[in-house]
């Protein structure tokens, strides 16, 4: 079914489909671009087909290149835009058998679009778009599932399965990603045939999964892979937390919290680091889960070590990077890292920040607001998180020190002052006349000032060191109190 309808593309992208045209070959946009489009959304990649062969798309363009065995030619460009600086055209397309669930056995060339279209996973990804005439191709009704908000497969629904198993996978993303929902008989397909997500590479399988937790909606996603049989291909270990129930300071069951927690972290727009530890920060609880007569509720003594050691495996098993892997450890290690607020010690904040870096220690206190907002409570930074947060600030910040000086107690000596306590006096007393006028560190006025303190007597320069000493005292204290202002603690 074709109809009107007028879409706005790049300049880039126009311009190839009017030298294929111009060549003689038809030329469509297609995919999930034309979905993009239709939605109003900006697309992330573009995708061009046409009726001519690699040799064909070549032969009209000064740069391109041919690299793999689907057709697919890229089209070098001088777009600013960096999603453009290769386009890439794709002939139509008819595919063989697929005898192992991943890749078709045989690929053939065809001149005719309906071929192409016919192949796709879903009706709204089989739409094709002809930007010089304004027409959308839709055969498979795409248009009207996109109005309905719905995705379905493209023809035989257990058949697109069986053919590329990964498209189970990409059906819960697409509904996360756009909030639609899985049309019943595409549903039954997946449920049906969800054990073949085995023969699809982990890295594939990775791949989808971290688009589905970076989506707006990944509590809706995961929740739909597990009703439908797909979550035990990917982390086995979370269906082992449905039904576990915690103790009193919990509404929800393990997964529902971890879930939720996950949920937080992509509404406050975090990193795939903390998103992973969010929805992992738990998964140790049904191993370490006992029955406690004193309490009579439910503990979890040490399931952060033991789930640490199980997101070690899980990570390694979808293919992450050990840079990620590591890191996603150290938040879920050490995601219990406070009890009383009014017995932590700044020392004991500065071993925290030891065992995770400096770089994730705001991470884990981002991980640790998900675990509160997971566990149902209204109030996401309590007194004790916010007293937390401060001490974190405060472990992090620059020390008002004698070693912010340009010059040290060792470039004093060499001006021929002895070892001993007259050194530090004149550090505190340089430091002193710092904090009062910062464009006095500099090492030629420091230096000049250093000659001076050295011929005061020793008890005027003793009274100018402790004045110093001093001086350092009160701007750390009113540096702290900001601080500590800022987290409405004291």
């Amino acid at each position: 079914m074709e109809s009107t309808i007028h879409l706005i593309i790049p300049a880039e992208i126009d311009t190839c489909c009017a030298v294929l045209r111009d060549g003689g070959h038809e030329a469509y946009l297609v995919g999930g671009c034309v979905r993009d489009l239709i939605a109003g959304r900006e697309p992330k990649d573009w995708d061009v087909a046409t009726s001519a062969n690699p040799d064909q798309i070549q032969a009209l363009f000064p740069e391109t290149f041919y690299e793999n065995t689907f057709g697919t030619v890229g089209v070098v460009t001088d777009a600013k835009d960096a999603r453009m600086k290769v386009i890439e055209i794709t002939p139509y397309r008819v595919e063989g058998a697929y005898s192992n669930a991943r890749h078709p056995d045989t690929v053939c060339f065809s001149t005719h679009l309906e071929d192409d279209l016919k192949r796709r996973d879903f009706t709204i990804n089989a739409m094709a778009y002809d930007p010089r005439h304004s027409v959308l191709v839709d055969e498979h009704g795409g248009r009207e599932d996109m109005v309905k908000r719905v995705i379905v497969a493209v023809g035989n629904p257990a058949e697109r399965f069986q053919e590329d198993a990964l498209r189970m996978l990409r059906a819960v993303r697409l509904a996360a990603e756009l909030d639609f929902v899985i049309e019943s008989g595409t549903a039954h397909a997946i449920a049906a045939n969800a054990v073949l997500l085995e023969k699809i590479s982990r890295e594939r399988v990775r791949d989808e999964w971290v688009r589905i937790l970076m989506s707006d909606r990944p509590l809706q996603a995961i929740f739909v892979a597990q009703k439908l049989g797909v979550l035990k291909h990917i982390i086995p270990e979370l269906e082992a937390t449905i039904g576990v129930e915690q103790n009193q300071a919990h509404s929800f069951d393990v997964f529902e919290h971890v879930l939720r927690s996950l949920q937080c972290a992509a509404d406050k727009g975090w990193s795939l680091e903390v998103r992973l530890a969010a929805l992992l920060h738990d998964i140790g609880k049904p191993v370490v889960r006992a029955w406690s007569e004193d309490k009579k509720d439910w503990t979890f003594h040490g399931h952060e070590v033991v789930g640490a050691h199980m997101v070690k495996k899980i990570m390694r098993d979808l293919r992450f990077s050990a840079e990620m892997t590591d890191t996603v450890w150290k938040l879920v290690r050490w995601h219990m890292f406070f009890s009383d607020p009014d017995h932590v010690t700044l020392s004991a904040v500065r071993r925290t920040i030891c065992n995770v870096g400096t770089d994730h220690i705001k991470n884990l206190l981002n991980v640790r607001i998900c675990d509160r907002v997971g566990t149902g409570r209204p109030k996401e930074q309590p007194f004790r998180l916010r007293k937390y947060m401060s001490m974190v600030d405060e472990a992090l910040r620059d020390p008002i020190s004698v070693g912010m000086l340009k010059i040290h107690g060792l470039d004093i000596i060499e001006m021929g002052e002895r070892p001993g306590p007259r050194v530090g006096w004149i550090l505190h007393a340089l430091l002193e006349e710092v904090l009062e006028n910062p464009d006095k560190n500099s090492i030629e006025y420091l230096t000049q000032r250093t000659q001076e303190l050295r011929a005061l007597p020793e008890h005027e320069l003793e009274q100018r060191g402790k004045a110093g000493k001093e001086r350092k005292e009160e701007e750390d204290e009113a540096d702290i109190q900001q601080l500590r202002e800022k987290y409405h603690v004291r």
